[in-house]
């Protein structure tokens, strides 16, 4: 084989990786074999936003991977099938935003936090961004207002918008310019929608909700990255109906929510569970009102379900 190129994976379809390099080419790539057989504990050794090096195969004109560069961050989460295994979602991000839903189809904070703690777990900066807000009736503005009052009060950036109204969208694209953007959210929430809406070049296919069971169906099977024309790169995720953590310690997990994290030197142990021992000051501050119910619930589910 030929010179050792340089791109980074832009689409993975499992055994093939489209490979994006600096002139704007692509080439499909196969992953050497070999890389398959050093312990990897991921469903997948490649994620879109890697940093590959390649080689032309000869007399074809398709690539061979033949080095992974080291990531600069990544964020993981359980697979959906093995649950002793992980698969590595996207790499080298500067963000990631979740799209969600107070209806058509309902976005439960259990879902938000785990993607939230999880972002904080791997240092990437996460941002909510609530869709559809042109829908909801009074109960569910009034729901939508005190959601995004919590998590502002904590330090997490949240817009909310409207892809079929148009509402807020020069928000969400100078939110997108020049940055490398993890797009995630439940089927139905209108990522390929919101995407479309400021930059229609792309043409992202978009699904319809069920009449059934008022949830959205897939319509992005893999991950795939693609070029905004306004500067920036958003990486496209099949729609995840589950955020199961990984690789997580329970005495940390507290750690991951920063108003907890805030407070945990306070407690008069320092391995304090903030679930029963006395002078917790993560619990007084909730008997206060000065954390949220729901966030605490969402803490305690996850440590009694994932470890």
């Amino acid at each position: 084989m030929g010179v050792i190129k340089q791109g980074y994976v832009i689409r993975s379809t499992g055994s093939w990786y489209t490979v994006y390099q600096p002139n704007g080419e692509t080439i499909e790539c196969r992953l050497r074999g070999r890389y398959r057989l050093k312990g990897v504990r991921t469903t997948n050794p490649i994620a879109v936003g890697d940093e590959v090096s390649f080689q032309m195969e000869p007399e074809r004109d398709t690539g061979v991977i033949t080095h992974i560069h080291e990531r600069k961050n990544f964020i993981i989460r359980r697979a959906t099938k093995l649950s002793s295994a992980a698969h590595i979602i996207a790499a080298n991000l500067d963000q990631a935003v979740l799209i969600a839903t107070i209806a058509e189809p309902h976005t439960t904070t259990g879902f938000i936090d785990r993607f939230l703690v999880t972002a904080e777990a791997y240092h990437i900066p996460a941002i909510v961004v609530f869709n559809k807000i042109d829908i909801y009736n009074t109960t569910q503005m009034d729901r939508l207002s005190n959601l995004k009052k919590t998590y502002q009060d904590i330090g997490y950036q949240v817009i909310q918008v409207s892809a079929l109204k148009k509402i807020n969208l020069d928000v969400f694209e100078s939110l997108l310019k020049d940055k490398r953007s993890l797009l995630s959210g439940h089927s139905g929430v209108g990522k390929s929608a919101l995407v479309n809406a400021i930059d229609p070049d792309l043409d992202l296919k978009t699904g319809l909700i069920s009449s059934l069971t008022r949830k959205g169906r897939h319509t992005t099977t893999f991950a795939e990255m693609f070029h905004l024309r306004f500067g920036g790169w958003i990486i496209d995720t099949p729609g995840i109906n589950e955020f199961g953590l990984y690789d997580f310690e329970p005495e940390i997990l507290a750690q991951r929510f920063p108003e907890m994290r805030q407070l945990m030197d306070q407690c008069r142990f320092a391995n304090c569970t903030h679930r029963h021992e006395p002078d917790c000051a993560v619990r007084n501050a909730l008997e206060k009102g000065e954390i949220a119910e729901f966030r605490y619930k969402n803490y305690l589910h996850m440590l009694t379900t994932d470890f």
